[in-house]
């Protein structure tokens, strides 16, 4: 599942990395990003080890932890 924007960066798959939030059906989850973005403090460096990420992916990962850490953004996904 894609979701809607502001979040259309991100998918929800059951099958995939548990159900986690990914970065555009990759199997790198947001909070994989977010672990990437406290490691790396130089951008270039990051896009070097890691090419398949996209600066918007780096921001939407950012802004979907603050929501959910809000409250802003429901995760519960009824199971199929």
């Amino acid at each position: 599942m894609s979701l809607k924007p502001p979040f259309d960066r991100i998918t929800i798959e059951p099958g995939k990395m548990g159900g986690h939030p990914c970065i555009r059906g990759m199997r790198i989850t947001v909070r994989r990003v977010l672990e990437i973005l406290a490691t790396y403090p130089d951008r270039l460096e990051l896009f070097k080890d890691y090419p398949d990420l996209q600066e918007e992916d780096l921001q939407q990962a950012l802004a979907f932890a603050a929501a959910a850490v809000d409250g802003t953004i429901d995760l519960h996904l009824d199971a199929a």
